[in-house]
């Protein structure tokens, strides 16, 4: 099969080139899945889970990605909740190879059944960008209804899923990016955008749940825009400082089969569109990663036709 990998850490991007792969192993309890699209993150060739495995060792040449949508075409020796042919999405193993080629090695606990009104284009940019908005939202920063969330990164992949579930919570949103992303935004149905590059943070006034993928400047001066009682939520970094009154998660993604499919089932009634900046083929995703490439919303890699 063909696969995107990348072999050497300290080439960066450069490093990534469309080669062949070895058709994966199904392991117990694993599905082997026909990619059809695909979704990454930029920063994950700095990962360690890129370029080794949960045991440390190296496991260059590596595949990038781990957001994908599908067909099943292999079933591993007990796995069971799935069948062969069925059409599934969900999130690839951190410490395995990705979904950025023809086939994927996936835990079936770690996919969803898809819909078959929902396009595998729109399904791939769900996995990450959906739970992450969803469980910093709610599970981590408790969100409630007629409550104020600060949303950093309002149009990007993870944010502009997350303006969207707050609004349909009943909260009020603030967002926060690039003026170039401010109808972005507005649309999505910010009630207030502010421009990171001109406008001045501390002009936000508070909010109950500050939720931020920057990290860096923005994320320590964030903790000051906390509500007392409210919550800083983070997918960026550690919090350096704290909010004075309130607390700060730091948090990374789970895997979660039911709220994926309760996410499909809100793409597919219409009451949430991820925001999808880009459609390139498997080719191109090398070129993908570049920060000169990106556009607002997810970048997906559609590997194969449906």
């Amino acid at each position: 099969m063909q696969a995107i990998t990348v072999q050497d850490r300290d080439a960066g991007i450069a490093g990534l080139s469309l080669t062949d792969m070895p058709y994966p192993h199904a392991a117990e309890n694993d599905v082997i899945v026909r990619v059809h699209a695909a979704g990454f993150t930029p920063g994950e060739l700095d990962w360690p889970g890129t370029w080794t495995d949960r045991a440390g060792r190296d496991r260059t040449p590596s595949v990038p990605g781990h957001e994908l949508s599908g067909v099943v075409e292999e079933l591993g020796f007990g796995t069971t909740g799935l069948s062969v042919g069925q059409r599934v999405f969900g999130l690839a193993d951190w410490a395995r190879n990705g979904s950025l080629a023809e086939y994927a090695a996936v835990e079936a606990r770690n996919l969803a059944p898809l819909p078959a009104d929902v396009d595998h284009t729109v399904a791939a940019a769900l996995p990450i960008s959906g739970l992450t908005a969803w469980q910093g939202l709610f599970d981590h920063g408790r969100l409630t209804t007629g409550q104020t969330v600060l949303i950093h990164g309002a149009a990007g992949g993870v944010g502009s899923i997350a303006v969207q579930l707050a609004r349909e919570a009943g909260a009020r949103v603030i967002g926060t990016g690039r003026s170039a992303n401010r109808d972005t935004a507005l649309a999505l149905g910010v009630d207030t955008f502010l421009d990171l590059q001109t406008e001045k943070l501390d002009d936000i006034g508070e909010a109950d749940v500050v939720f931020d993928v920057i990290g860096g400047d923005i994320l320590d001066r964030s903790a000051a825009l906390v509500r007392t009682g409210g919550t800083l939520v983070t997918i960026a970094m550690p919090p350096k400082v704290q909010p004075k009154d309130g607390r700060a998660v730091f948090f990374v993604v789970e895997p979660d089969r039911a709220r994926l499919t309760d996410l499909a089932t809100r793409v597919r009634d219409g009451r949430l569109k991820p925001v999808i900046g880009a459609v390139r083929p498997l080719t191109e995703a090398p070129a993908a990663f570049a920060p000169a490439t990106r556009t607002p919303g997810k970048t997906i890699i559609r590997v194969a036709e449906d």
